[in-house]
């Protein structure tokens, strides 16, 4: 595949790869559940995804000619899981679009509440496509520029927080100050229990974080900018995430915050930014709009890797091993695209849509299970042939490695303790269960 990305893409996409779209729409929920302490929560998971990202980017410093991760849990861990784990992340980013090409059109109709949300979608869906169709360089421009409208909306919030707390801005809430973070802290002020349960919230405002390493294998130099674009992720949660939350949370004390709303709406429009709705509606826009892109580009690529490695009579059909003169997996990019697009006509099946619902939130369970995969093909790797001792090296892999899958089995257990995603994570359990024992049983030897 054409390596048509920079380092100015990767890098720009790597920062925005770190803010999930539920950072500007969630905060408010999230807070509400354990106050203050969602800074701690945010900068606990930060660190694991970071050691994740650090397990792939050895492994993908080693091979960089490697489109996608997982070919390395094939290599590591065998063909079945191999199997199970690119149908499984295939189909789980094709729901994350699928639930992203539905946010664009409420976010479209926020503007246009009379424009068909259908309508909307396949407009959106076919001019991503297209951008992902013409050249990787045009996706890394277009994508660029999405990252850019998220880190200014941070940015200003952050200075916002910085210029209220230092000259006292008085607020219908009282002045702000770091004292409304501060005064009468406590780690669970609501209880263990919605502590513990707002882990899953913030570890799904990272979904997608690896996209970071998968983006690296199509610039020109990939073992120059994989190890600058994984180790500065720290840095960026902290300083994106931590400065956010604590903008926020200093002009307004966290227990005036209303859970259904934005904390950046509510931020912006004290500062006196009448059209602070519309400017933050504008921002998820582009946030999902950029979601939605990278999924087009994931899905592809991984299709790609489906058609290569495990071909059936559809994938020789539509040709979804080829690519187009563009080196763009043309092909695999365009079903994963159609395949998508289903959501624009589910969504108004009311019986289908429910069920559509539920398949979605189990594609997040599966999502950890790939993630721990990935982290036990990273134990492999280092006891293997393949290892590179002189490369992109996770630190103190032996204990950090374990830690890591154990955190992601407590983010995958928190999962059955909230009504709202106890049914996907049963229907994740028995995906992995069936699927799982299908791959194994199809590759056995």
């Amino acid at each position: 595949m054409e390596r048509g990305l920079t380092n100015r893409h990767v890098q720009v996409m790597a920062i925005a790869g770190t803010i999930g779209t539920g950072l500007f729409l969630g905060a408010g929920r999230s807070i509400s559940l354990t106050g203050p302490s969602i800074i701690l929560i945010y900068m606990i998971t930060g660190a694991f995804m970071f050691l994740m990202m650090r397990a792939v980017g050895e492994m993908l410093y080693q091979d960089p000619e490697q489109h996608t991760f997982i070919n390395f849990i094939t290599r590591h861990l065998g063909k079945g899981w191999g199997y199970f784990s690119v149908w499984s992340y295939w189909l789980s980013v094709v729901f994350i679009g699928m639930a992203e090409i539905t946010a664009i059109s409420h976010y479209v109709q926020f503007w246009f509440p009379s424009w068909p949300s259908w309508l909307i979608q396949i407009v959106f869906l076919t001019i991503l496509a297209l951008v992902n169709l013409i050249a990787v360089k045009l996706f890394g421009e277009v994508e660029f520029w999405f990252a850019m409208v998220k880190i200014v909306a941070i940015l200003a919030m952050i200075a916002t927080g910085v210029f209220m707390v230092l000259t006292g801005f008085e607020t219908p809430y009282g002045a702000a100050s770091l004292a409304n973070i501060s005064n009468q802290f406590s780690l669970f002020p609501n209880g263990v229990m919605n502590f513990v349960m707002a882990f899953q919230m913030v570890f799904f405002a990272y979904l997608m974080i690896e996209f970071i390493g998968v983006t690296t294998s199509e610039t020109k130099n990939p073992r120059q900018v994989l190890p600058k674009a994984v180790k500065e992720i720290p840095l960026r949660i902290v300083f994106f995430y931590g400065g956010a939350l604590l903008a926020i949370m200093s002009i307004i004390p966290w227990r005036e915050l209303a859970s259904s709303d934005s904390p950046f709406v509510t931020v912006f429009e004290l500062a006196g930014i009448k059209w602070a709705a519309a400017l933050i509606n504008f921002v998820v826009l582009t946030s999902a709009a950029s979601a939605l892109n990278s999924t087009l580009y994931s899905t592809g690529r991984h299709l790609y890797q489906i058609a290569h490695d495990s071909p059936n009579r559809f994938l020789k059909a539509i040709k979804a091993d080829t690519l187009s003169r563009h080196n763009v997996p043309q092909n695999a990019i365009i079903a994963s695209a159609i395949l998508i697009a289903l959501a624009a006509f589910i969504n108004v099946l009311p019986g289908v849509s429910d069920a559509f619902a539920l398949i979605t939130a189990s594609s997040s369970g599966v999502y950890i299970a790939i993630y721990i995969l990935i982290m036990v093909a990273h134990l492999k790797y280092r006891k293997s042939q393949d290892f590179m001792a002189d490369g992109y090296l996770m630190p103190q892999y032996r204990l950090l490695n374990p830690l890591t899958i154990l955190f992601f089995i407590f983010v995958f257990a928190t999962l059955f303790l909230q009504e709202s995603t106890f049914m996907g994570a049963v229907g994740s359990a028995i995906w992995i269960l069936v699927f799982g024992i299908y791959s194994q049983w199809k590759f056995r030897k």
